[in-house]
């Protein structure tokens, strides 16, 4: 990877600037991204559904489409990498590199890794730069270390998007449904859904599903695509070195005719040779009389050091200019990287610290301590005794459903099947009060029942259909003149009914009360 060839402009940035620095990446590279996404994904799913319909179970089709998605975000992956350098790959270079662009690591992101938050910005630290198992685990740990939060932030928020658009295709099915006739349709729905969906319900739900997936998975491979770009510029300092190349460029670009004026010009100011040599050194001692130079006087300091007012205006020793210097540097928070650390400290250590208390307190102190060590553990397993104790009574609730108290059972009249006579007989009061002293007071109440529904039929002349219910026979009874009859023979169901279906029985005041009014009121003989 050469930063000098990076299409992209380089500089500090946050992390939500990176992921927009990769959504803006994918949408230049659009078609080059999504024609393979496209194809691969598209395959996938026709084969997957096709299985799953064959073995009558769609939402497994559903459940691998989704487990498989790191295997076709590498597809994403491998274009972004190649367009950011400025050579987008086509779809057919695409696919075929799919076979072994990151097969290594497509395992691990298809097993333990494949729940992993951060997975948008650690998978291109594992396929594009294929380091050992090691040295992948430590710059796993230097790139996503201080990004870590904000890809998992990442992860929520597209698998929100992807729920978004999931609910939105389902929603819009009822957009065509007319307004008087919504409640139905979703009336309809809910009870098909219930009484176990058709195969073409859960294919209909798989592509709802990977419409969704397809419009949301470039986004998140290509943001997590730029907050690698972002660490990677961060901990190696691309641009520091980019702009260090650039200006190396432009003073080359400047200097170069400046230094080839200078080599033309040289041999014409260089002295000649002879007087360079009669000439003697600056510094140097004038020759004595046999020829011979004489020493050089001592000069105070050091040679080098004689040069540097010259050059910089200024002894060595006098640096605080360039410590003052240094110091401004330094505060810049891009050079600097000064931090705060706030910890606690107790005021006096434990070392320092005197005993304040006698001995005696002391160990009464930890006695106690103890003791309520123990006394908390003792009041756990009391609490868990007691919720183990009442769980059927607050199970329920976690279940789904409310458990009512129990009501006194009321005594069971006769659940076994009635035997009355085919006509009534002539005492029918008579008979009613014997059947319920001894004990069958469902037979007595059926038998009463019957008589007053042939008693009220033959008042209003009507003919009751076999087999007519008590909602039909309340209904003759409108046409009764007597309100106290309609009444009574209302009554008289109401009480049947309660013991037919509910086992409810009236008290023995209450039955010989209705005894009595309806022998008065159909006129049975005694």
């Amino acid at each position: 990877m050469r930063p000098e060839d990076l299409q992209v402009n380089l500089r500090p940035r946050s992390s939500w600037e990176a992921m927009e620095l990769g959504a803006a990446l994918l949408r230049r590279h659009a078609g080059a991204v999504w024609r393979p996404w496209l194809l691969a994904t598209l395959a996938a799913f026709a084969l997957a559904n096709a299985a799953a319909w064959r073995l009558g179970q769609p939402w497994l089709a559903g459940l691998l489409l989704w487990w498989l998605k790191p295997a076709f975000e590498r597809i994403v992956l491998y274009v972004l990498s190649r367009a950011v350098f400025g050579r987008a790959p086509g779809t057919g270079e695409a696919l075929r590199a799919q076979w072994r662009f990151g097969a290594g690591m497509l395992p691990a992101y298809l097993t333990w890794r494949r729940l992993g938050p951060a997975r948008s910005l650690l998978m291109p630290v594992d396929l594009l730069e294929g380091n050992a198992r090691a040295k992948r685990r430590a710059r796993r740990a230097v790139l996503g270390g201080p990004a870590y939060a904000q890809a998992s932030v990442l992860t929520l928020v597209c698998a929100n998007f992807e729920l978004a658009l999931l609910l939105g295709c389902v929603a819009a099915v009822y957009l065509f449904v007319p307004a008087e006739h919504l409640s139905g349709a979703l009336h309809a729905s809910w009870d098909v859904l219930r009484a176990g969906p058709p195969t073409w319900v859960g294919v209909a739900a798989n592509a709802a599903a990977w419409v969704a997936a397809m419009a949301i998975g470039p986004f998140y491979v290509a943001a997590g695509f730029g907050l690698y770009l972002n660490r990677r510029s961060q901990s190696e300092a691309w641009d520091v070195e980019l702009a260090f190349r650039r200006l190396r460029e432009r003073l080359l670009a400047r200097a170069a005719p400046l230094l080839l004026a200078l080599a033309a010009g040289l041999p014409l100011l260089a002295p000649a040779p002879a007087a360079a040599q009669q000439a003697p050194a600056p510094g140097a001692a004038p020759a004595g009389e046999d020829g011979k130079q004489a020493p050089a006087a001592a000069v105070p300091g050091d040679a080098g050091n004689a040069t540097l007012p010259a050059v910089f205006g200024q002894s060595l020793q006098d640096d605080a200019r360039f410590r003052a210097a240094a110091a401004r540097a330094y505060e810049d928070p891009l050079i600097g990287g000064r931090r705060t650390l706030v910890e606690w400290r107790p005021k006096v250590p434990s070392a320092q610290k005197g005993r304040d208390l006698p001995a005696w307190l002391e160990a009464a102190a930890r006695r106690a301590a103890r003791v309520a060590e123990w006394g908390l553990w003792l009041l756990l397993a009391v609490l868990l005794l007691v919720i183990a104790l009442t769980a059927p009574r607050w199970l329920p609730w976690f279940r789904g459903g409310v458990r009512r108290p129990r009501r006194a059972a009321a005594p069971d009249p006769d659940s076994q099947a009635l035997a009355l006579p085919q006509t009534l007989p002539d005492d029918i009061a008579a008979t009613v009060r014997r059947l319920w002293r001894q004990g069958r007071q469902r037979p007595a109440l059926a038998l009463l029942y019957r008589a007053s529904v042939e008693a009220m039929a033959a008042r209003v002349r009507a003919t009751l259909p076999p087999g007519a219910t008590e909602a039909h026979c309340l209904r003759v009874s409108r046409q009764l003149q007597d309100e106290a009859a309609c009444t009574l023979f209302s009554r008289t169901v109401r009480v049947w009914q309660y013991a037919a279906y509910a086992g409810r029985l009236p008290d023995e005041a209450g039955f010989e009360a209705l005894l009595a009014q309806s022998q008065a009121q159909w006129g049975w003989a005694s």
